[in-house]
């Protein structure tokens, strides 16, 4: 067996109805198809057409997780296009974020977290950041 490529995130939330609109519109995400499975939740989907997939899984709970304990994911990330449109987005939002440069891959991080408090971070291609003005962290790249 080989994998072939990632699938989707699962996260639990008590409050579905703000997570959902989080992703839907600062990602961009698009609620789509779902089974009907004897709890609330919501399936995000990225992508058009083809490409299109289920990225994110919401699935209410009565109480809202703790973000401590054994089972805890530290992040789950994106590729994007559009630098400038997403960090004018947050802005516009008061949404806080932090960037993070990696230079040996070429790739501008912006790094999020969704009303829950989950680790967030969408990565673009370095070559965005010349066009993004006020920005120390893309100074120089």
């Amino acid at each position: 067996m080989a994998v072939s490529r990632f699938d989707h995130v699962n996260v639990r939330t008590a409050d579905l109805g703000r997570l959902q609109a989080f992703y839907e519109e600062v990602l961009g995400m698009t609620a789509g198809p779902r089974p009907a499975f004897g709890f609330g939740g919501a399936w995000l989907y990225c992508g058009d057409g083809e490409g299109r997939r289920a990225a994110v899984h919401l699935v209410e709970v009565a109480e809202r997780p703790a973000p401590e304990g054994a089972l805890r994911l530290e992040h789950f990330a994106f590729a994007a296009t559009g630098l400038g449109d997403f960090l004018a987005l947050l802005k516009r939002r008061g949404e806080p974020y932090r960037i993070g440069v990696i230079r040996d891959f070429g790739i501008v991080q912006v790094n999020v977290h969704d009303p829950d408090g989950n680790h967030i971070h969408v990565d673009f291609p370095a070559a965005e950041a010349a066009g993004v003005t006020g920005e120390p962290a893309l100074d120089g790249l």
